[in-house]
């Protein structure tokens, strides 16, 4: 069920939204490709095809092309985009809080940060939040930063190719997750000193991190910030399309997918299996903006983070003596306490943002009676 979910919804709705992240920051460049409705090429149904969209399809379809060619391409890519993208990152933070950090702005944040208010999309203040309605805002504050830390488990895909993973698969999850809060943290820290809540709410095309640097370097080094901020979702689309396709190869092999995606090219990657994830990523390109994707991802991958962390207590209870190589920190108090706020994100996310989250959750169940046909198939075939 969940390679069915991360085929249908997880990795490509995520490629899908770094596509569109990508296009998005190309718009400050570009105008022609920002979101708005003189830039809507045509409607079908309920998908607006805008240029941005196209954009982001051009970019997936480029990517899975160069993973297809082998993993060297791939992997230099990789390694040059994710060191550009680290050192921008930092190099804002920092320039950030020590060149345009505001002291009158800090304090003027905070000083209702905890009173509950609604705003406008110009940033002003228009009435308050009561009962229920608090938790749906916070649940849908959270879709962004769980977004953010998403794609952590990425290496387990491509497990089998790691060496010593019982040691080095433990380290990456660790360090992998802790670097992108660290940065996530200060990120938000050097938007709130600088820019004040309002502009926030308000920025561009939802483009903060371009509005803080024009606080910063200036309408040049906000360009340059604008650049870095494609190079880096370039970066990261051409990973999280590389780990995607792995997976749907190992379910072919066990006979729960396509067949063809159990073949290797002669350059030894799974192209079957990255095309047909081209295509549905692609697809999900036109159903949405890049939030309205991102509340469909979290909600599907919030879900299965929960079933998984079950899966301690259902282990612990059915297999008492398989061997424990990973320890789980604070059991049973806090992953029962994760499994129930999971629960409750899951619950708020389906009753306040609904347009998005439902079609995931329709996605994921269908997922169940396909995996039974497989099943059937398989064993069918075994059969005969």
């Amino acid at each position: 069920l969940y390679g069915w979910s991360l085929f249908a919804v997880i990795q490509t709705a995520t490629i899908a939204a770094v596509a569109v992240a990508f296009a998005k920051f190309a718009g400050y460049f570009f105008k022609p490709l920002e979101l708005t409705g003189d830039n809507l090429i045509a409607q079908i149904g309920i998908f607006k095809i805008y240029y941005a969209h196209l954009v982001s399809i051009l970019l997936i379809v480029f990517l899975t092309y160069v993973s297809t060619r082998g993993i060297k391409g791939g992997k230099i890519i990789q390694t040059t985009f994710t060191t550009v993208k680290l050192l921008s990152l930092f190099g804002l933070i920092i320039f950030g809080l020590i060149v345009a950090s505001d002291g009158a702005i800090w304090n003027a944040n905070w000083s209702d940060a905890w009173t509950m208010t609604r705003r406008d999309n110009t940033g002003a203040i228009i009435g308050g939040i009561a009962g229920s309605a608090i938790l749906g805002a916070i649940a849908a504050a959270m879709v962004g930063s769980i977004f953010s830390s998403d794609a952590w488990n990425n290496i387990t895909f491509i497990a089998g190719e790691v060496k010593n993973p019982k040691r080095n698969i433990g380290l990456s999850l660790f360090l992998g997750t802790l670097i992108v809060t660290i940065i996530y943290v200060l990120a938000n820290i050097m938007y709130i000193s600088v820019l004040p809540l309002a502009s926030v709410a308000s920025a561009p095309q939802d483009r903060v991190a371009v509005a803080a640097s024009i606080e910063i370097f200036g309408d040049a080094g906000a360009k340059v910030i604008a650049l870095m901020i494609m190079i880096s979702t370039f970066g990261c689309n051409n990973g999280l399309i590389l780990a995607g396709a792995r997976v749907y190869h190992t379910m072919a092999k066990d006979g729960l997918f396509f067949k063809q995606t159990a073949k290797l090219n002669k350059h030894n990657v799974p192209a079957v299996g990255l095309w047909i994830q081209c295509v549905v990523a692609s697809l999900l390109c036109l159903s949405g903006k890049y939030g309205d994707l991102l509340d469909m991802i979290s909600l599907v991958v919030v879900m299965f983070y929960a079933l998984t962390i079950f899966g301690i207590f259902r282990l612990r209870r059915l297999r008492p003596d398989i061997e424990r190589p990973y320890k789980a920190f604070g059991y049973p108090i806090l992953p029962a306490l994760y499994i129930l706020m999971a629960i409750a994100f899951c619950i708020l996310l389906v009753i306040y943002k609904p347009a998005f989250t439902w079609p995931g959750l329709i996605i994921v169940l269908c997922g169940i009676p396909i995996y039974y046909i497989a099943i059937g198939k398989k064993q069918t075939d075994e059969n005969r």
